[in-house]
């Protein structure tokens, strides 16, 4: 992609974006989901989903990316070349987080993003490993080009993730998703993978049934 698509530029494009609700408000809430949106979408878009989940009870938080683009480049790119877009999506990640937790702890606390919402995500938890509600990626693995080290720190202790792709979708190479697993394997997560046959760059009932066990999960503590 051509620099003339770019977010915003500065230290910290995505600083004042806007962070969208729905569903039960924090004080009130069971459990939250951090719902990340994909490249070119809006916040909106993925607040959607949430009436899939079927709880009233859960808070849904989505942080909007400036001009709708968390990095410029494709997540398999050199790690420079996507900042300071990067570091400024993962700080308003942890900022949204931070304010979910004033009400709601971590372990009841889901991310969960699709496309380059779902590699920001799953990016985020392994770099802030602890014990989540859960962490999904749709059609996502983390960021960095072949070779990249996975020296993350902590534990994600038992939380539970799921990665799930198409096996030929154009954006997400399969070999990175099957390393993504490992990663979060490695760090103590209870991980499902499911790839899907000639599936494509979506979402399927399928993998939402799965979520819908995560949230419930999460929300039933």
């Amino acid at each position: 992609m051509s620099g003339t698509s770019t977010p915003n530029a500065g230290d910290d494009p995505h600083g004042d974006q806007p962070v969208e609700r729905a569903g039960a408000d924090l004080e009130d809430a069971s459990a939250a989901m951090i719902l990340v949106h994909g490249r070119g979408a809006r916040a909106s878009g993925m607040l959607e989903m949430a009436a899939q989940f079927d709880r009233d009870d859960v808070a849904y938080l989505a942080p909007q990316a400036a001009r709708g683009t968390w990095y410029p480049q494709s997540f398999l790119a050199p790690i420079e070349s996507n900042e300071p877009y990067l570091t400024s999506a993962l700080a308003l990640l942890e900022s949204t987080l931070e304010t979910v937790n004033e009400s709601i702890p971590v372990e009841r606390t889901i991310l969960a993003g699709f496309s380059q919402g779902g590699c920001l995500a799953s990016e985020f938890a392994a770099r802030n490993a602890r014990e989540y509600g859960g962490v999904v990626a749709f059609s996502g693995g983390l960021i960095g080009p072949e070779g990249t080290p996975r020296e993350y720190d902590g534990s994600l202790e038992g939380t539970p993730a799921f990665f799930g792709c198409s096996d030929q979708d154009p954006h997400i190479p399969l070999e990175r998703v099957h390393e993504s697993v490992e990663v979060y394997e490695g760090l103590g997560a209870d991980v499902t993978e499911r790839i899907y046959e000639g599936m494509g760059h979506t979402i399927i009932e399928d993998e939402l049934e799965v979520v819908r066990t995560i949230v419930d999960d999460a929300a039933d503590q």
